[in-house]
């Protein structure tokens, strides 16, 4: 039973890489709009889809933020510190939630065994146990469990010496302050 908690929380943390690597991807796509402005007409298509998901988007602010880049505001560093040498892909916090839910996603030259041992060490100092496993299929993986309902997974994908790395944190309010 386990191993299925640990799939769906590698599977989530894998999913959410992959929506903030898209996030960022969006991003040159938007510096390449502006580069083609003859085509100005579709520029005005994303305003007006903007301003339908505007409604929900102040209700959602106070406490719920992400990045591209950087860390988002209020973002709990001392939980989960940016790995020395590492650039900061994304982050992302959800206070709203209980518990609250972090994510970071950075990159760096180093193995994937590096990156798994720096944040093994961090969390069991800060009291999360490691989940035995250290893959989910062939990507390198961990799971760390602090009482009964706050959660870490880690999981790093490595390509021609770069390391990618996807933390996600199920924590309680008082680990986030």
């Amino acid at each position: 039973m386990k191993v299925f908690g640990q799939r769906k929380r590698a599977t989530a943390a894998i999913a959410a890489a992959g929506a903030l690597l898209a996030l960022a991807a969006c991003t040159p796509a938007g510096t390449a709009a502006p580069e083609s402005s003859s085509t100005s007409a579709p520029a005005p298509a994303p305003a007006p889809q903007s301003s339908t998901t505007a409604p929900p988007s102040p209700s959602a602010q106070p406490g719920t933020s992400a990045t591209v880049g950087a860390l988002v505001p209020g973002f709990p560093q001392a939980l989960l510190p940016l790995m020395p040498g590492a650039k900061l892909v994304s982050s992302s916090f959800d206070k709203t939630t209980v518990p609250a839910t972090v994510a970071l996603v950075g990159s760096i030259t180093a193995p994937s065994a590096n990156v798994l041992a720096f944040y093994t060490k961090g969390l069991e100092a800060q009291g999360f146990k490691a989940v035995p496993g250290e893959t989910v299929g062939t990507v390198p993986s961990k799971d760390f469990l602090r009482g009964d309902n706050e959660t870490v997974n880690i999981a790093v994908v490595e390509t021609s010496g770069v390391s990618t790395f996807t933390i996600g944190a199920n924590v309680a309010a008082e680990s986030v302050k």
